[in-house]
């Protein structure tokens, strides 16, 4: 299970509103582009994802802010929305993807500018990761908080461009 985004311009984010086929596409390109556009958090997106919420970072920068696809109002462990997304035609790999505007993305920028690999882990607890069931569970092994700080830099760097250029992200798991 990885997370992934892909910079995308408010044209191509329209088109991607009304055509996931279409999106999915380009993001399966970008993917192989080496242009920059797509870049991903592989295993590291749930750690991350939860060091950010525990900072208050009050962007949701790994899942996206905004929806593709209406979900239905169930629990999202529940057999309805299993038999949901089994439906579903534009899966992702684990549901559909999401995506944050280019306000969002440029907002996150900004606060990621300012946030350090220490920040992300100061005063952390492993054991907080393995209660709270942050994937991929294997908290507890040395080293791997500084693998999830790892990926800042590239974090950083990747939404300071899409900010810089103006640009939404998409963002799913897969």
């Amino acid at each position: 299970m990885n997370g992934n985004w892909l910079r995308v311009s408010p044209d191509d984010l329209e088109l991607a509103r009304t055509d996931l086929g279409w999106a999915y596409k380009i993001a399966m390109a970008g993917r192989d582009d080496n242009s920059g556009r797509w870049t991903a958090t592989d295993k590291a997106w749930n750690g991350l994802d939860f060091l950010l919420d525990r900072l208050g970072f009050g962007i949701p920068l790994v899942l996206g802010a905004q929806s593709f696809v209406e979900l239905p109002d169930v629990e999202p462990d529940s057999e309805e929305m299993f038999d949901f997304l089994e439906d579903l035609e534009d899966d992702w790999g684990y549901g559909p993807p999401s995506y944050l505007t280019p306000v969002q993305v440029a907002a996150a920028a900004s606060r990621l500018a300012a946030l350090t690999e220490d920040d992300l882990i100061r005063g952390v607890d492993p054991q907080e990761l393995n209660r709270a069931e942050v994937y991929p569970g294997t908290w507890e092994r040395p080293g791997e908080l500084a693998w999830v700080t790892h990926y800042l830099p590239d974090v950083r760097s990747f939404f300071a461009a899409a900010a810089k250029d103006g640009e939404a992200v998409i963002c799913w798991l897969d």
